[in-house]
């Protein structure tokens, strides 16, 4: 894929699946505007890929931070041609009934209310100039409960429902949206869910998890003719045909 003048948005991008995803996008031409919490991490990321990189702090949970965060990058690149929803937290993992309100509420507040802020902020640019791709990190959550994670699967089912509307309010507009089932990635989440010690997918061992350049280099093949048969739909990593395509299998 060469993606050489075109403006990539990451959010989460200062560890695991948005990190690798940075710099996969920038390898394959691509400006990359770098977004997260942790202000320090993507100034160093930015400082490794090079004039082709900012890095913008924000708390997607907030729609203006997001808002802003838009702005900035089409003031700083010109545009905006990609919108990468990687952004997400697991924790407090724990039983509905046991649940502390607060603490289920602000996962929420990232994993779908930051996915709805990044598509809403981001929409306007994208229509304004004849298209876009809108790709948000998916999870089997979606489609199955999972012990423990009440917030984590309602709001990844959410996060696939606003894809599906995406692609059915604006897919004759240009825009394409489409979600990444990247299946279990060896990143901090999964640290985090090791050390929950509950449900089968604490139990699994370190190396039954992809690398988090496995969906960073997904992402980039869905911005091309691959992503076309899914608009609106997920890919889905465990999939042997599509980890053929990408050259990961």
């Amino acid at each position: 894929m060469d993606l050489t003048g075109k403006t990539v948005m990451i959010t989460g991008a200062s560890r695991g699946i948005g990190a690798a995803a940075a710099r996969e996008f920038a390898a394959a031409g691509a400006n990359v505007a770098m977004v997260a919490r942790g202000a320090d991490a993507i100034a160093e990321l930015a400082g490794e890929i090079g004039t082709q990189a900012i890095a913008i702090p924000c708390d997607i949970s907030r729609y203006w931070e997001m808002q802003k965060a838009v702005e900035t990058c089409v003031t700083h690149f010109g545009g905006l041609d990609v919108l990468v929803n990687n952004a997400g937290v697991i924790e407090p993992i724990a039983h509905l009934s046991d649940a502390d309100p607060d603490a289920w509420g602000q996962v929420i507040d990232i994993n779908l209310k930051g996915v709805f802020h990044g598509m809403r902020a981001a929409l306007p640019v994208m229509l304004k100039a004849g298209g876009g791709t809108i790709l948000t990190i998916g999870s089997g959550a979606a489609h199955n409960p999972i012990e423990a994670w009440s917030h984590y699967c309602a709001s990844k089912a959410g996060a696939l429902m606003l894809t599906r509307m995406v692609h059915k309010e604006n897919g004759d507009q240009g825009i394409r949206a489409i979600s990444l089932s990247p299946g279990t990635v060896a990143t901090q989440m999964q640290r985090e869910i090791k050390a929950s010690g509950v449900n089968p997918v604490s139990q699994l061992d370190w190396s039954d998890h992809v690398p988090p350049e496995w969906p960073a280099r997904t992402l980039v093949w869905m911005c091309g003719p691959g992503g076309d048969d899914f608009l609106g739909d997920e890919v889905s990593l465990r999939d042997e045909a599509i980890r053929k395509a990408i050259g990961v299998a």
